[in-house]
């Protein structure tokens, strides 16, 4: 979106909205129906409204949803941003959207302590309702926005070379085991806990030469990052703990999950990648006869994020070419 944005001054809303829904709906609605024929059967027992809540995406409104559905919240919640922040950054320009953005993060943290003490019939959704955990995906876009003035300082390079960012990260793990706290984890810990998983990931990416950079970078891990959705739609049925079912005992169930990824990824996933492809060269074709080598590269831009690229410092400036999926 920054990229199209700096190059011709607007954001194609239609052009995000089709590229998202081909990445992100086919595997997500195919795991809602086949939850949906296997709640019919009696094989699994759903709440009454978690079909109807997963499908439009408002799931993280609805606390009683089922073990089955229950990481759909989060799912919800990027939705829901996808629908805002686009939005966003065309009608009040980059400058003022990341001001927003950063008055998210600054004000999430309110609003999280004055559900949960103010309003205790919401209590049970802090953290999953949108206003409530919007600040996480802010806190990214303020990465992917501040991130060329922050190396263009000389401290914050400072700051990530240092042995003492390892501080960064425990300090993410340790905000973490605040969780029986909720005045804590609300009112700051969360907030803590973005904010160094943001500068790690910088870390990460800054110095992907070095030791944990070309261990990110090993083909089991880049595998991995391959089926990363599909793993995390398809692992909630089977990693539940309180269930007695032999599914849900482990190793079974890794390896259950790991089959139901694998075929999402290459049945759904992959197929639903090539036909927006095919759409979007004919889009192309039909709108202009000869496409410029700039929009061509701009294209490969975009699809960057679709497929987990090797982390190299040259990512700081332009995302490369994605790795083939076909």
């Amino acid at each position: 979106l920054l990229d199209e944005l700096a190059r011709t001054d607007r954001i194609r809303l239609g052009r995000f909205y089709f590229r998202r829904t081909l990445r992100i709906f086919p595997p997500y609605y195919m795991l809602i129906a086949v939850l949906a024929v296997a709640g019919a059967a009696g094989v699994i027992q759903l709440a009454p409204h978690d079909v109807a809540r997963t499908m439009t995406y408002t799931s993280n409104y609805y606390a009683g949803r089922s073990w089955f559905v229950g990481h759909t919240w989060s799912l919800s919640v990027e939705e829901q941003f996808y629908l805002l922040w686009p939005a966003v950054l065309l009608l009040a320009g980059t400058r003022r959207a990341f001001v927003i953005a950063g008055a998210v993060v600054l004000l999430a943290p309110v609003v999280r302590v004055g559900e949960w003490e103010l309003l205790r019939s919401f209590g049970d959704g802090v953290g999953h309702r949108f206003e409530t955990i919007v600040d996480a995906i802010a806190m990214g876009c303020l990465l992917a926005g501040l991130r060329p003035y922050l190396h263009g300082t000389t401290w914050y390079p400072r700051l990530l070379a240092s042995p003492l960012f390892i501080i960064v990260p425990v300090t993410a793990v340790v905000a973490n085991l605040t969780h029986d706290h909720p005045l804590v984890v609300f009112g700051a810990a969360l907030t803590i806990m973005n904010l160094a998983i943001a500068l790690s990931i910088d870390w990460a990416v800054t110095f992907a030469e070095e030791r944990v950079g070309r261990l990110l970078n090993t083909a089991p891990l880049v595998f991995v990052g391959w089926l990363s959705y599909s793993l995390y739609l398809w692992q909630q049925p089977f990693l539940n703990r309180s269930s007695q079912s032999a599914l849900a005992a482990f190793p079974l169930n890794i390896l259950i999950v790991a089959f139901l990824a694998l075929a999402s990824y290459l049945l759904v996933e992959r197929p639903a990648l090539r036909l927006r492809r095919t759409l979007e060269r004919g889009r192309t074709r039909s709108a202009a006869p000869a496409p410029s080598p700039l929009d061509a590269r701009a294209g490969l831009a975009a699809d960057a994020m679709l497929v987990p690229q090797p982390a190299t410092s040259k990512a700081r400036s332009m995302p490369g070419p994605p790795v083939p999926v076909e």
